[in-house]
């Protein structure tokens, strides 16, 4: 297995690890399960990064990469709004949006088309980890409460526009 795979195996062996320390009560709890989401986050950019430098791209990382991705925003919004920091309304527009675009990649790749990530779906991935972190870190640095939610809100609107654009992508490459 090669390091870019590594890196993104150790981002799904976080999620679970994040999970418990953002859910259970504990004295830092807060900044930890921020620093493990934030080190989460920066593997996903560290292993496209190795893999396309070393010429390291595997079907595995190809397939393991967005997967890994997808759960660690599913498991932060899903923790959040389980502890009443965020909306319900707004997972499911992000999450909904996961699902369309993986479905109309899905579609494509079948036809042998492949819609590669946009600079609209990189910006939604860095605006969703961005809302999660100020989220997270609320309640450990006072500035942060309420820029939480209104970065949540950017990355909502981003979100919606970038999947727009993917659906635009879709029709055009059929």
């Amino acid at each position: 297995m090669n390091v870019p795979n590594s890196l993104t195996l150790l981002r799904i062996i976080l999620i679970p690890v994040f999970v418990v320390v953002i859910g259970i009560s504990i004295p830092y709890g807060d900044l930890m399960a921020a620093i493990i989401f934030i080190v989460a986050a920066l593997t996903d950019s560290l292993d496209g990064y190795l893999a396309r430098k070393y010429k390291q791209v595997t079907k595995l990382g190809i397939i393991l990469d967005p997967l890994a991705d997808k759960l660690l925003i599913t498991a932060a919004l899903i923790c959040l709004v389980e502890l009443g920091r965020l909306s319900g309304w707004i997972a499911i527009v992000i999450l909904g949006r996961e699902f369309a675009v993986s479905g109309l990649r899905a579609v494509k790749a079948e036809e042998g088309i492949v819609i590669p990530a946009s600079k609209l779906g990189k910006l939604k991935t860095i605006s969703q980890v961005l809302a999660v972190i100020l989220i997270i870190l609320e309640n450990v640095v006072t500035p942060f409460k309420g820029v939480g939610m209104w970065a949540m809100y950017i990355a909502v609107v981003i979100t919606v526009v970038s999947g727009v654009d993917y659906f635009y992508k879709f029709k055009v490459a059929s």
